[in-house]
Order: C-alpha cells, then sequence, then structure tokens
C-alpha cells in the first residue's frame, strides 16, 4: 500500500462530504466484502480517490451512477468486472468481485476458471456474451464485429452499452488500484 489510510478523524474539510457519501453508500450498498478498516479509514479504491479527491470525487461519482443506473443482470455484470479485474491482476477489485459473485450465485469453480484468465464452460449465454465482449475489449483492439452484434442482439443497444462501460469502469478501478498498490482486504 502506498497511500496511508486517512482515518475519519484526519479528514481535510474537503475531504470530510466526499468520505461521508462514500462511508453511506458503502454501508447500504456494498455488503459481503470488507470496505473499511475497524477505526473507520476507508480501504479499496476508496482511500486513493480521498487522498486525491479533486480526481477521486468524479470517479466515485461515476461508479455511483453506473451502479444506479444499471439495468444488466449483476451475474453478467460480475462476470465482466472478474475479467477485468484479472486482466490487471488488481488484487482488492478480484477479492471484493470474488465475494460478490458468490453472492449473486456464482459458484466456486466457475469463478475460480475466470480468475485463472479462462472461459468458464459453466457460463449462461448472457454470461458468455459478456466474458467474450470483456475478454476481447481487454485484448486493446476494436471489439471484434461478431462478438459487437452478438452483444448487441442479445442485451439491446443500451445493455450493450452498459456492458462496455463496465469494462472501462472496472479497467479505471484497477489501474488506481495497481497504482497506489492497493492488497485484497485481510
Amino acid at each position: 500500500m502506498r497511500l496511508p489510510f486517512i482515518k475519519p478523524a484526519d479528514l481535510t474539510a474537503e475531504q470530510k462530504p466526499l468520505y461521508a457519501d462514500m462511508k453511506s453508500t458503502i454501508e447500504t450498498s456494498f455488503k459481503g466484502f470488507k470496505c473499511m478498516r475497524h477505526d473507520g479509514a476507508l480501504i479499496g479504491p476508496w482511500n486513493p480517490w480521498l487522498h486525491f479527491f479533486k480526481h477521486g470525487a468524479p470517479m466515485w461519482n461515476l461508479v455511483k451512477e453506473m451502479y444506479v443506473t444499471a439495468t444488466l443482470d449483476k451475474r453478467v455484470r460480475e462476470v465482466a468486472v472478474l475479467v477485468t479485474g484479472t486482466h490487471f491482476h488488481a488484487a482488492y477489485a478480484l477479492y471484493a468481485h470474488t465475494l460478490m459473485a458468490e453472492h449473486r450465485g456464482l459458484d466456486d469453480d466457475t469463478i475460480a476458471t475466470i480468475a485463472a484468465g479462462e472461459r468458464p464452460s459453466t457460463l449462461s449465454a448472457a454470461e458468455s456474451i459478456a466474458y467474450d465482449a470483456a475478454a476481447a475489449l481487454l485484448r486493446g483492439s476494436v471489439l471484434p464485429e461478431p462478438i459487437y452484434k452478438r452483444t448487441v442482439e442479445h442485451f439491446g443497444q443500451e445493455g450493450a452499452a452498459q456492458l462496455f462501460y463496465f469494462v472501462s469502469l472496472y479497467s479505471m478501478i484497477s489501474v488506481t488500484l495497481n497504482a497506489f498498490d492497493v492488497p485484497a482486504a485481510e
């Protein structure tokens, strides 16, 4: 970890509103994995976002907006997020989203296969499309036309866009986690 944890008592006046918003949302929406230390300091991507709140606040607002407006099935989103976290070897993202994927019904073998960088044979049609689209996008070139067409046909234009934006969002989050060497929670 390259940045010290910020205890609530040590927050600046500029950091306090962002911390309060993050803490409130975390307590109501991000259950099942550790997001906060015993002293109230936030862990995961929230700590770097607090340190650099001018950049972190817009990132946090994007995360909230993506989750509030998401209509894609939660398991489909988790597949895409796990593919992305695996691509970047983002320890905290893999920790948190392994637990979220379990909570949303993905079995341990499926999660382990994705985390190993492989495509599970147990995915539903929608989950398979999410896996293929995320994996193709993370190779760093234009999404192949057959994958694009299959994604739009299955999810519609809006759903396909959401899927692509979730891969983008978790690429950003994973890079943040890796830049500041944020480990998985203990």
